[in-house]
């Protein structure tokens, strides 16, 4: 039996229906009213949280990745791009406000610690260690000292790492499998990979997707993962790393309807005969079975 952990309000594990993260990310390309568009969705599809990325520029990046030449919408180099997509305390607030007023779960994967200082002044429900981040001890030691549950992502790690990381970790988390190419081809999804973690660990299992489409995230909750995690867009056409990846609103309607549907497809496990079945018994069975039904 998988465990279950407590996000906010809301039980993850075995018995309960998915967690569906709708990570915003930076895909709000430095707009609030873009993000509060995206919360807005996430909303109407019936996601439980929404989360986003923070970063301290300075720190995560060096002065020579920041100087580097790269036209953009908010200047030439690489730093005015990344400063430009990062909201600061104003803008967390907004979110952190309107988030409330939809009833709406929201968080951040903290890319360094003072990123993790600035989001826990707002009290978020948990935090997200990135794929990239997996291998920084002294990063999610200092996110595991806030309380706060962890949802790790596994993205080009290896099976080594990851157990080095939960040991850091505890139990406390939830495991996401992912691929970390922006957008994942299905020969590289390696979705039984959620079969092992479920029978491996004793903590949830997720499923982090950047694939186009939506099959590999429903059969990822088939395999086990009891959350799931998929970037959301207005339009995949819109300038940015993570567009293409992501899930234009239509998408993310169709991908939480098929997801809830899957309890109910999924059924017991017992092989049974239904009543809807026994009259189609009597119209089409020349000889019944020994066996009453």
């Amino acid at each position: 039996m998988i465990r279950k952990i407590k996000i906010g309000n809301k039980f993850v594990g075995a018995g309960e229906k998915a967690f569906v993260i709708a990570e915003i990310g930076i895909n709000h390309n430095g707009c609030i009213t873009i993000a509060k568009k995206l919360i807005d969705i996430a909303v109407s599809a019936g996601c439980d949280a929404v989360k986003f990325q923070k970063r301290t520029i300075d720190v995560v990046y060096t002065k020579e990745e920041l100087d580097m030449p790269r036209q953009n919408h908010f200047g030439d180099t690489n730093g005015d791009l990344k400063r430009g997509l990062e909201f600061g305390y104003d803008e967390y607030k907004e979110i952190d406000e309107y988030c409330k007023e939809k009833n709406i779960l929201w968080f951040a994967s903290c890319w360094d610690e003072k990123s993790v200082d600035f989001i826990d002044q707002f009290n978020p429900p948990c935090y997200k260690i990135s794929s990239a981040s997996l291998t920084d001890d002294e990063l999610i030691k200092y996110t595991k000292s806030k309380g706060k549950p962890i949802l790790l992502s596994t993205g080009m790690s290896t099976q080594e790492e990851i157990d080095h990381a939960v040991k850091i970790i505890g139990n406390n988390m939830i495991l996401y499998h992912c691929t970390s190419t922006y957008p994942t081809n299905n020969s590289e999804a390696n979705l039984a990979v959620i079969k092992n973690y479920v029978n491996k660990y004793d903590f949830p299992i997720g499923y982090s997707g950047h694939e186009r489409g939506l099959t590999p995230t429903v059969v990822a909750v088939a395999f086990g993962a009891v959350s799931v995690e998929r970037h959301i867009t207005l339009d995949r056409t819109l300038w940015g790393s993570d567009q293409a990846a992501s899930l234009e609103p239509e998408g993310l309607f169709r991908l939480i309807r098929d997801i809830r549907q899957l309890p109910a497809l999924i059924g017991s496990g017992e092989k049974i005969v239904f009543e809807s079945e026994k009259p189609i018994i009597k119209k089409l069975r020349r000889v019944k079975g020994s066996v009453s039904v």
